[in-house]
């Protein structure tokens, strides 16, 4: 059974101001659905202008701290999983503290005094996503807060651990730190590709961190990305991810198992130079409510099992069941109980 502690995250905390919204709006502000970016000055005047909208919603989000949700979710064992990451202190940190503590989660935040806890706006056209990240005080944590010993007891007391690729545009450090820390004890340390432009312009240290990988998430177009900066000729995902399975290890404790998700396509899994196929659960189109947190969703179902020492198809079945319940509703959220067999 998984214990107290076992799964440790690190990310960037969110608050996520979710609303529906038109074609126009995406032009006005330059947004591609499907797509995650870091917000840039002209995108700043949308988050009142979201907030504005009726139909707005406010979700503890960041990447991570979705994925140690649901994996918290779907273990339903009081702080199996811990978190770490940076917030304001103000009344969305406060939200952001109650909404993960009462979700079980053991989070250890680190609270800055100057910066405002971090925004990302869920653009959502016809139950496709776009985000865009402020990431203001998720921006400004240090592996100074990591390295208290209160909070590397959680890194030491941790078998598993899960950061999400954006964290590679904060901490880097921090990342190395566990990194190195999961090496040296037989760990297993788990990233996600995250998005495009991480793959493109956190190149360097992406690649610094990858020999720790054990596992490698991410999704097609995160895929394709990667294969094309390091100058692959293919877009096929398998055989991508198979390449990605095979770059050089830092420690030979585990091999590594790149796990790439293809929206309503199935999953890849590469592992021991093989690939395998596993279909997700159709939905129709008129259940769908949004996509946002599905891969962060897949992610957090994977890990509970994996926690438990689940073979990898059980892993991918619980991925793709709670994709399934979250695509079904707004944001990043699930039901009281999962009710995966």
């Amino acid at each position: 059974m998984a214990c107290e502690g076992i799964l440790l995250g690190m990310g960037n905390p969110l608050l996520d101001i979710s609303a529906v919204v038109d074609d126009d709006f995406l032009q006005k502000y330059d947004i591609k659905l499907n797509n995650a970016i870091l917000a840039e000055d002209k995108h700043l005047p949308m988050y009142d202008e979201m907030a504005s909208k009726g139909n707005v919603e406010y979700i503890a989000g960041g990447a991570t701290q979705n994925s140690i949700r649901v994996a918290q979710w779907m273990l339903q064992i009081p702080g199996a999983t811990s978190y770490m990451g940076s917030i304001g202190k103000d009344k969305f940190g406060e939200e952001m503290k109650k909404n993960s503590t009462e979700a079980g989660v053991n989070v250890h935040y680190y609270e800055d005094e100057a910066a405002p806890t971090g925004t990302c706006a869920v653009c959502v056209v016809g139950g496709e996503r776009s985000l865009i990240a402020n990431l203001s005080a998720a921006n400004c944590y240090k592996s100074e807060h990591l390295k208290r010993p209160e909070n590397w007891k959680l890194v030491e007391k941790a078998k598993y651990f899960y950061i999400a690729g954006f964290f590679l545009t904060v901490s880097p450090e921090s990342i190395m730190l566990v990194a190195e820390h999961t090496a040296a004890n037989n760990k297993v340390f788990m990233m996600n590709l995250s998005a495009p432009f991480i793959c493109e312009f956190f190149k360097d240290v992406q690649e610094k961190a990858l020999p720790y990988m054990d596992y490698v998430f991410g999704n097609e177009t995160e895929a394709r990305t990667f294969a094309k900066v390091h100058g692959w000729e293919t877009e096929n995902v398998e055989e991508i991810a198979l390449k990605i399975s095979q770059w050089p290890k830092a420690s030979g404790a585990h091999k590594r198992i790149t796990v790439i998700t293809q929206g309503s396509d199935p999953v890849v899994v590469a592992e021991d130079g093989k690939v395998k196929l596993f279909p997700v659960i159709s939905l129709p189109k008129e259940k769908l409510v949004d996509t946002n947190g599905a891969g962060d969703a897949f992610v957090g179902g994977f890990l509970s099992q994996l926690v438990q020492e689940k073979p990898v198809e059980d892993c991918v079945k619980a991925g793709c069941y709670a994709a399934n319940v979250i695509i079904q509703r707004s944001g990043c959220t699930y039901p009281e109980k999962p009710d995966f067999k």
